[in-house]
């Protein structure tokens, strides 16, 4: 099973011995988008049909979740792929207009794999202030770096220009809030880009309501730096996993 950059160190410490259960089957691709889109409609990521992932595949081609299906919903074979241009070219549902984000960030990323976009609830919360939410806990320090702010709303981004935009925006960043229009997340492969999409929810979630009691103390950047540098960059062991078991556990046709 490939473990996508994972700790090695750890890997060899903890990994379950010869002879156990593996923690997960082998997964397509297609079962790992979907699954992918299942665990975070559960961490947020739920505006009814809106938001969008996309997976870049070896030959340049995408994988996509389809417009009309909510994440919670969908299984391996809902999912689409993409010609380089976002056109479908296998599968029985359509993608998205707003699909020309994700190909301008590919487009401008080619250490970008995953490409996230959805209107999450708390993200969302800090997008309309066009603040950067502190960091108060240890699971908000998972990742090492602050989100990006894109602080113009200029409506929905199935135009190139306004794509282009927010692509521009995101530069070499690991996530960005979007004015008053949710969040972008991206990774290296989909086990990072989840990590960090939880990442972002919670701090976000974590922020609101530190500060609704009146503040706390935020960690030092060099905590931060610290501790998110090895788990954003290596992952957070057995994190991806144990995720993707409790969708299957709930339902197991995502595989289907």
């Amino acid at each position: 099973m490939r473990h996508d950059g994972l700790n090695q160190e750890l890997l060899s410490r903890y990994a379950p011995r010869p002879g156990r259960k593996p923690l997960l089957p082998e997964l397509t691709e297609r079962q790992q988008v979907a699954l992918l889109c299942r665990v975070l409609s559960r961490e947020g990521y739920n505006d009814h049909i809106a938001g969008h992932i996309t997976l870049r595949l070896d030959d340049g081609t995408y994988l996509a979740n389809p417009w009309e299906l909510t994440w919670s919903e969908l299984t391996a074979s809902d999912i689409l792929r993409l010609d380089a241009k976002g056109h479908v070219i296998e599968g029985e549902w359509n993608i998205t207009p707003a699909i020309q984000l994700h190909v301008d960030v590919h487009d401008k990323r080619h250490d970008v794999r995953v490409v996230i976009h959805n209107h999450p609830e708390w993200s969302s919360v800090w997008s309309a202030t066009g603040k950067v939410p502190p960091v108060y806990d240890q699971t908000s320090a998972l990742v090492d770096t602050d989100p990006v702010v894109y602080d113009e709303y200029r409506g929905t981004v199935e135009q190139r220009e306004l794509g282009n935009a927010v692509a521009n925006a995101l530069g070499q960043n690991k996530w960005a809030l979007l004015a008053n229009h949710g969040a972008v997340v991206v990774g290296g492969s989909v086990r990072q880009a989840h990590l960090r999409a939880i990442t972002l929810e919670w701090r976000c979630r974590l922020a609101w309501r530190v500060q609704a009691l009146g503040g706390g103390n935020p960690l030092s950047q060099e905590v931060v730096q610290a501790t998110g540098g090895r788990t954003d960059l290596h992952g957070f062991p057995f994190l991806w996993e144990a995720m993707c078991r409790e969708e299957i556990r709930r339902d197991p046709t995502v595989l289907e």
